[in-house]
């Protein structure tokens, strides 16, 4: 079978997938207003298929890990400054616990305050405050920099940059009704504000949960290794302002499949490591202008 026909394949099947769990919410829920003309467990059966679907391509996906594992890509670290790493392939494959949207190597990584403890990160609030603004925490805003001489291939930040989710409230509605719909919808509502860099090779670098109208960039410019290409922010799947990172081998969420990456100086940062990259990769940092 071609590579052309696996990924229409592929792509039908996620298509299909969301239908199927579409389906299965919309019965659901005008089940509690009208009688429906079939049996109460029949409406299970949209559910069940998706499941499947899902089983099937996740095993795709790790065969193929076994079979043929894909070589790490050196790349500068897409930030500056002091961070530290969430949901780490250094921990785990699949860091995110999917391999859906070609998540396998991702991760996630939050600015962490200065050793003074100077802009310290909300904790986790029980009770209250429920959410908070996202300027409240420290990696919102921050500059979001070229990992390679690229060129921009898609670049949007329309979507709002909403409150956080570091509440118990917050993430049961987080994990229980927001995760639930956006699940169900185009990827684009997942992962946010997205700028996708191809990195030339047939590797493409994405950037996740990107600050709304901070884009410095635009799709088919040149970039260079460490030019500012937007900010951070909180928009999409997001408890809180942080940068998704991730290398993948096609421009397409819904068909692309993940690729290891190497931060070049820090290699690959394990969960709670706190790390600062070299400043000097910053090529742009000082004379790009963003968007207020």
């Amino acid at each position: 079978m071609s590579t052309t026909s696996t990924v229409s394949i592929r792509k039908l099947t996620v298509v299909l997938r969301r239908v199927l769990w579409l389906a299965f919410f919309v019965q659901a829920v005008a089940g509690f207003f009208v009688d429906l003309p079939y049996n109460y467990w029949l409406g299970w059966l949209p559910a069940v298929a998706a499941i499947g679907l899902s089983l099937l391509l996740g095993r795709a996906a790790r065969r193929q890990i076994a079979t043929a594992p894909p070589a790490a890509v050196e790349v500068e670290a897409p930030v500056t400054g002091r961070w530290s790493a969430l949901n780490s392939p250094a921990d785990k494959v699949p860091s995110h616990g999917t391999h859906a949207l070609a998540q396998t190597y991702a991760i996630d990584i939050t600015a962490e305050p200065e050793e003074s403890g100077k802009g310290a990160r909300p904790g986790f609030a029980w009770l209250w405050p429920i959410a908070r603004r996202p300027r409240a925490f420290p990696a919102f805003g921050a500059p979001l920099l070229a990992v390679a001489d690229a060129t921009v291939v898609h670049a949007e930040d329309v979507q709002r940059d909403h409150f956080s989710r570091n509440s118990l409230l917050a993430l049961l509605y987080f994990f229980f009704v927001e995760g639930t719909v956006r699940g169900v919808a185009p990827a684009r509502r997942v992962v946010g504000n997205t700028v996708v860099l191809d990195l030339g090779g047939g590797t493409y670098a994405m950037y996740a949960h990107v600050q709304r109208g901070s884009l410095a960039v635009r799709v088919g410019e040149r970039v260079r290794a460490g030019q500012v290409i937007a900010r951070c922010g909180n928009s999409g799947n997001s408890t809180e302002p942080h940068v998704h990172f991730q290398l993948m081998d096609g421009p397409d969420l819904d068909t692309a499949k993940g690729v290891p990456f190497r931060w070049r100086g820090l290699g690959v940062p394990a969960n709670r490591e706190v790390f600062t990259p070299d400043q000097s990769v910053a090529a742009g940092l000082g004379d790009t202008p963003l968007p207020t």
